[in-house]
């Protein structure tokens, strides 16, 4: 047999001293614990039964916070409070038995969690690089105050709607902590105007709050620099006299910040915002600048226009019967035209 860690309990009322064992009945505790885990808000009222399954001599709770003293005479005894605010708080209720004549204890521990939201989530740009360079890696950190218990915490950081990252924390401590969780970055011209925020949950398990309770913070909104692109510019297009580069709109120059644009042709710096003739088609570059770096696209530009009829006298003499193409008149144009 087994032996048993063996004292001396006085039950008050009978003033009879008996002998217990601690490690309890053979057949197991007595003790039902319902519910068996509880999760509290911290402040908040919180209210357990313990039931005894058979005859007892004794039952009560044990706790730094309500206890309540050993009865004989009930099947079930509840420990409350009306308003939780100890954090190492273990309540058990114990019970004490009689094995034929030979008296033994148990208890049952309550499983109690107590958690705390956040006071304040923030996200901010470390060293406040709220403005960024394409290609260049920053670091984002989100600030989570006063929360517990930790270990069940898990910061989410999204940029817009998509998760891009989360951190879970291992740290047993129950009272609340500041923490704070690190994402690393490389923008894109695409992540300009981007918003990045991050949620403080905590994951209390099925006995928690459902959903699990969680904060945002407010979103940080980033700017990102990059040198120019040219989009949507084709090799080879055709304008109507006229009209002027400006007008071509299918070739536009973005970068942030907004480039300098210019237009040369044939090395020469030619003007945007003058009309185009028809000797002025030919081979074109539009370059792109600003202060990080440039961009260019060469085209051939086509200038249209309509007919012109040329070399045409006002009036002439033709024989009887003579074709209609000995006239020396001409029409030129482009596309060239049709001559009826």
């Amino acid at each position: 047999m087994e032996p048993r860690n063996c004292g001396c309990l006085l039950v008050v009322g009978l003033l009879l001293e008996l002998t217990f064992c601690a490690n309890g009945n053979l057949d197991g505790c007595l003790l039902l614990i319902q519910p068996t885990t509880v999760v509290v808000r911290r402040g908040d009222p919180v209210s357990v039964n313990c039931t005894v399954s058979g005859d007892h001599v004794g039952i009560g709770w044990e706790a730094s916070e309500g206890s309540v003293d050993m009865v004989t005479d009930v099947q079930f005894i509840t420990w409350s409070l009306d308003k939780l605010t100890e954090w190492n708080i273990r309540p058990r209720c114990f019970g004490n038995f009689l094995n034929g004549t030979q008296p033994f204890q148990c208890e049952e521990v309550l499983r109690l969690i107590q958690y705390k939201p956040p006071d304040s989530v923030s996200t901010s740009a470390v060293n406040h690089m709220d403005l960024m360079v394409e290609g260049e890696e920053y670091q984002l950190q989100c600030e989570v105050q006063n929360i517990a218990p930790v270990q069940n915490l898990t910061v989410k950081w999204y940029k817009g709607g998509t998760l891009e990252n989360q951190t879970s924390y291992d740290d047993l401590t129950k009272t609340p902590v500041n923490v704070s969780s690190t994402l690393l970055i490389t923008p894109t011209s695409a992540d300009d105007g981007a918003q990045y925020s991050c949620v403080a949950e905590l994951e209390l398990g099925p006995e928690g709050p459902q959903p699990p309770p969680s904060i945002k913070s407010d979103p940080l909104n980033i700017t990102v620099h990059y040198k120019p692109r040219i989009t949507g510019c084709l090799d080879h297009v055709e304008l109507r006299e006229g009209v002027t580069l400006d007008t071509l709109v299918s070739c536009r120059a973005k970068g942030n910040p907004s480039p300098m644009v210019t237009w040369y042709s044939v090395q020469s710096e030619f003007s945007s915002s003058t009309p185009l003739t028809r000797k002025d088609s030919g081979q074109y570059t539009l370059i792109a600048g600003n202060a990080h770096g440039t961009a260019n696209h060469t085209l051939e530009i086509e200038v249209l226009y309509k007919p012109l009829i040329t070399e045409c006298p006002n009036s002439m003499e033709m024989r009887e019967g003579a074709p209609l193409d000995t006239v020396t008149c001409r029409a030129e144009g482009n596309p060239s035209p049709m001559v009826t």
